[in-house]
């Protein structure tokens, strides 16, 4: 197995990045972390950690994202505007973030001769599919700009010239579970906090089936991306998601997973119709890779965090709600 040492992650102190980046700090990588650090430093517990390197900035900046990737062997690029509500706030900033700074990273790989670039997609740029099982070479139908600019990006760098640089997409369905940098406005996590709090779980539709990936598999994917010969992975896309359950499943496995009988369900009609199964045997097949965790495991670790108090005012928090922080902070 190859071992790319230096790793480069943009959006690094982002959801994912807040677990990916501790574990593979454990499996003795040098990362260099890439971010706007707007959720806080959530590696201020690492800040003396000797493999690991972070640097504040913007990639829109194309050259402190060139500087960044000197010396670099892989990038995994998860810098982004993420999700549809977040996007359509200011639709040209999404797009300058998620679409054009993407050339800065590529430009950046490239006169850096880096070796391995993942990059993280989304399961939504399927859009709305009737299949009961929706694979990789499924025809991508997005519906929003976000979920269009994902895709387009996967065509990018899936057509660049460099024929050095290995190259991999993988789109992830819905991350649930509890990470440092917390998202709360997931479906899992949301309707777990609400639960918690309220009592009460909005259920907007219901019978729309949402992949989900508990967020410590979604480490593994990456770690697996990283570490797997090149002849597994260039050139691929690979979905991620398990447990394909319908918005009623996810809140009666929220209910009877925290076992309080006082929680009610509350279903409000929604224009929301995204309804989608996709299929992740491909990424088992060329990696071997099995999911470890499951939503339920997702669910206990927000319950967890809840009563040890590390969720300050769940609801309201814009620490853990994007589209809230993004409404307080300006990047222009």
């Amino acid at each position: 197995m190859e071992k790319f040492k230096n790793v480069l992650i943009t959006g690094g102190a982002g959801y994912v990045g807040s677990a990916l980046i501790p574990s593979l700090l454990e499996k003795n990588y040098n990362v260099t972390v890439y971010d706007l650090y707007l959720y806080g430093n959530v590696f201020s517990h690492l800040k003396d950690h000797s493999n690991l390197t972070q640097v504040k900035a913007d990639i829109r900046d194309k050259n402190k994202v060139l500087d960044a990737a000197e010396n670099i062997d892989a990038i995994i690029h998860l810098a982004c505007i993420s999700n549809d509500p977040s996007y359509e706030l200011d639709p040209n900033l999404g797009k300058s973030i998620n679409y054009d700074a993407f050339f800065n990273v590529l430009d950046a790989a490239k006169k850096n001769n880096v070796k391995r670039f993942i990059y993280a997609s989304s399961s939504s740029v399927y859009g709305i599919k009737n299949e009961e099982n929706v694979r990789e070479n499924v025809l991508a139908e997005p519906l929003t700009d976000y979920s269009k600019f994902k895709l387009e990006c996967e065509k990018i760098l899936l057509n660049f010239d460099e024929p050095n640089m290995e190259r991999a997409v993988v789109r992830p369905a819905t991350v649930c579970g509890y990470a440092p940098r917390l998202r709360l406005d997931l479906v899992v996590n949301i309707l777990t906090i609400h639960a918690l709090i309220n009592k009460k779980i909005k259920i907007f539709g219901g019978e729309q089936l949402r992949p989900n990936i508990n967020i410590k598999d979604m480490v593994r994917v990456y770690e697996a991306l990283l570490s797997a010969p090149a002849k597994k992975i260039n050139g691929q896309v690979f979905n991620a998601g398990y447990q394909n359950l319908s918005v009623n499943k996810i809140a009666e496995l929220i209910k009877d997973t925290i076992g309080d009988p006082s929680i009610m369900f509350e279903t409000i009609p929604t224009d929301d119709i995204r309804s989608y199964h996709i299929n992740s045997d491909k990424i088992g097949e060329f990696l071997d890779f099995i999911p470890k965790y499951s939503i339920q495991d997702g669910i206990k670790s927000i319950c967890k965090a809840h009563e040890s108090r590390l969720i300050k005012d769940g609801l309201n928090n814009p620490l853990y709600h994007n589209i809230k922080l993004m409404q307080k902070v300006n990047l222009k």
